[in-house]
């Protein structure tokens, strides 16, 4: 009885001091994140003087609507790579389990 006691006991200690770490270490980041001022909240004359006047240019929309041929496709390859082993190996299972 006094083993499963001193078992037990051990087994408590131990998830406490996980769980004291992770909180602490939860604190620790949550404290530093909160600590430091980001470095763009400056002065507002700094951040216009990075602005761009010029827009980007948007991409070129090359998809075609309701084309999934390909993804069809490479879904049927990915299937029969992992089915056709298991059924080539379903043989031999089956007739190891005749035997």
């Amino acid at each position: 009885m006094r083993h499963s006691v001193i078992h037990t006991m051990k087994k408590l200690v131990r998830l406490a001091l996980v769980l004291g770490i992770c909180l602490s270490l939860a604190l620790l980041s949550a404290r530093l994140t909160y600590s430091f001022q980001p470095s763009m909240q400056g002065s507002l004359s700094a951040t216009t003087f990075f602005l761009q006047p010029t827009t980007t240019p948007q991409p070129q929309d090359v998809s075609e609507i309701g084309s999934t041929d390909g993804i069809v496709a490479m879904a049927g390859i990915i299937v029969l790579i992992v089915i056709v082993p298991i059924l080539l190996r379903r043989k031999h299972w089956m007739r190891s389990a005749q035997q």
